[in-house]
This record gives structure tokens, sequence and C-alpha cells, in this order.
């Protein structure tokens, strides 16, 4: 089957200029940097990484938001109608000057859609749709409280009825018993609404509960991709490995036996990447070989499984990393994300 998104070998990168009155390239950075992709019509890909490792940039590729440098993004329909996004912050992504009821309604009136009664009518139909009062539409987003505010962020994205809704960290910004609220929410308007989201998250509980498939990415690149359950069952990449030992676990009694791998060093800068694998400075299974080749992503296990890793030295099952040789767990555990009602 077709996807519905195909991202294929895209490149991001941002120009470090000097100079007063004549400026003059000097680097670059290097935001995404060969990233390839593809998500399927009704399902959710998750996103996850460290910060900086360039999903929010890839998010705003996606979206239109910033042109690639190189690199080609296809999409099944109309990018500027069917792909909207939900923003990381419920405060300064909405415009404290206007009333929420405008807000909402920018994108119908910048595609020219219905007359001004109509869009007041969907506006409504909008806000009831995500949990808020219609009747408050002529209100500012002061008035609101964080959770709501973003309520009116996912109102405003559904507003031509998209296809695919790019989710940057929509929950990172909220508190805790606020973000289950809204995550299912973001759930059960996929199954009412067919919608297919690229879920962008640094927190691994969130995106194991809403993902089909995860793509992890270090330093500009996806370094491994698989079905949710196999990737949290068995990372093939130590980074992956990393990540997982760092996630906060609902059960007290498992997370008091688990060691944490601690990775030595800080993430390279992205204007000068390391040679071959980028994660080699910091990885606890470096050979001289992942110094020199980079790894390309390649079918772990069971080729049909769909799990890529770019990795020399794939962890193996039952095989345990960390500084000092630190033994973890992989248990499986499940957030704790109640449904709930609209603050």
């Amino acid at each position: 089957m077709r996807p519905l998104l195909r991202v294929t070998d895209v490149r991001k990168y941002f120009p470090i200029r000097e100079g007063l009155f004549v400026q003059k390239e000097v680097g670059r950075v290097h935001a995404v940097d060969g990233v390839s992709l593809e998500v399927r019509a009704g399902e959710t890909l998750g996103i996850v990484g460290e910060s900086g490792c360039g999903k929010s940039t890839l998010a705003r590729c996606i979206t239109g938001l910033y042109p690639v440098t190189s690199g080609s993004i296809e999409f099944d329909g109309d990018p500027r109608r069917e792909v909207q996004m939900i923003f990381q912050d419920p405060y300064g992504s909405l415009n404290p000057r206007r009333r929420i009821g405008s807000i909402i309604a920018d994108p119908l009136v910048i595609h020219r859609v219905g007359t001004k009664a109509e869009r007041r009518r969907r506006v409504q139909e909008l806000m009831e749709l995500v949990g808020l009062n219609p009747e408050h539409f002529n209100r500012f987003p002061a008035e609101f409280s964080g959770g709501q505010r973003q309520r009116i962020g996912i109102a405003r994205a559904l507003a031509l009825r998209p296809r695919l809704v790019v989710c940057d960290e929509p929950v990172s910004a909220l508190d805790v018993s606020i973000q289950a609220q809204v995550i299912n929410l973001l759930k059960d308007l996929q199954a009412e609404l067919g919608l297919t989201y690229v879920f962008i998250a640094h927190d691994l509980s969130v995106v194991r509960y809403v993902s089909d498939r995860v793509a992890v990415m270090y330093l500009g690149r996806i370094v491994e991709t698989a079905a949710g359950e196999d990737l949290y069952k068995l990372p093939r990449h130590p980074y992956t490995n990393a990540l997982l030992s760092a996630a906060s676990v609902a059960d007290p009694d498992l997370s008091a036996r688990r060691e944490r791998i601690v990775l030595t060093g800080d993430v390279p800068s992205p204007i000068a990447p390391p040679s071959g694998c980028r994660f080699h400075p910091r990885c606890p299974k470096a050979m001289p070989k992942c110094v020199t080749d980079d790894p390309r992503l390649l079918a772990q296990g069971r080729p049909e499984g769909g799990h890529l890793a770019a990795c020399h030295f794939p962890v193996e099952p039952g095989e345990r990393l960390g500084s000092e040789k630190a033994q973890i767990e992989q248990e499986s555990t499940e957030p704790h994300l109640e449904k709930g009602g609209g603050t």
C-alpha cells in the first residue's frame, strides 16, 4: 500500500554567518542530515530522541514551515490543507490579543472556506469536539488553562479536516495529569476522524502508549526504527538502549532494581558531526570501524519485521550495556494514562 507520507534523504542545514556589513557563511548546523521514513494512513509514528537531535526541525520540514536543503517530502494529497501541526507551547502558539474563535478560524479564512456564519458554526463544532465550551469562542487565551489552550491548538489543527497531523511534543509543557487527558483526546480523535499522526516527544512512556511504530533520532539522523513493542522489548541500537534505561517506570520496585545506562561525554556539535557513526564518541560498544565507517539502517532479526538499526555492532538479545557494564532489565511497563475530563 502506498504510504500517506514519504520522506526521502531529507537534509535541513542552517547557515552560520559572520560579518557586520558583508556576511560570509562560515559553517552550517546539520539539524536534519539524511532522514528517510514512511508513514502509512491511520497509524501513529513516534519520533524520539534527546533535545537537539532534530525532531522539531524534521516536523517543520514535513509541514512545510521550513524548506528542505535537499531531499524530498511526498504527501498523498494537498499538503497545504491536509497536513497540520500541533505545537509544543500552548502559551506561545496562541496570540494573546486575539479571541480564540478567530484563532481557530484562521485556517478557514486563509483558505476561504465558507461564509462568516459557516465559519463560526465550524469553530463551535471544533470546540465541542475537543472538549471546550462552544459558547466561549469570544474569550481570550489568557482566560484558559494550559490544557485548555492546547485543546484550542488541536481545534485549530483540525479546522481543515486534515489527514496527517504532526504533534510536536504536544504535552511536554503540561502537568502530568493534564498530559493524560490530552493524549487520550488525541487517541479518541484519531479513532473518530481517521487521522494519521507523527508524534514527536522525548517521554518514552508517552510515545509507547500512542505509537504504532517508533523512530529514534540522534544528531540529525534516524538510528533505529521498529514497531513500538518490538523496539521497547529488544532495542538493537546502543543509543536506544540507553534512552530506555532512563525512561520513567510506573512500578517503584522495578524502578529501584533497574540501573540506568549513563552515557559518557556530551552530545557532539551538529556544526561538525563526528565521522563514521555519530554515536561512537559516547557508545559503550564503539570499535575502530565505528570511527571510520558510517553505518546504514539495516534489518535486525526477521527481515519482514521492519526492525532497522544503523549500527555495526547491534545489541544482541540478552546483552546488557552500560557504564562499567551496568545491568538493566527490559521488562515491559505501561504508562499510567487514565481518561479524564477537560481542564
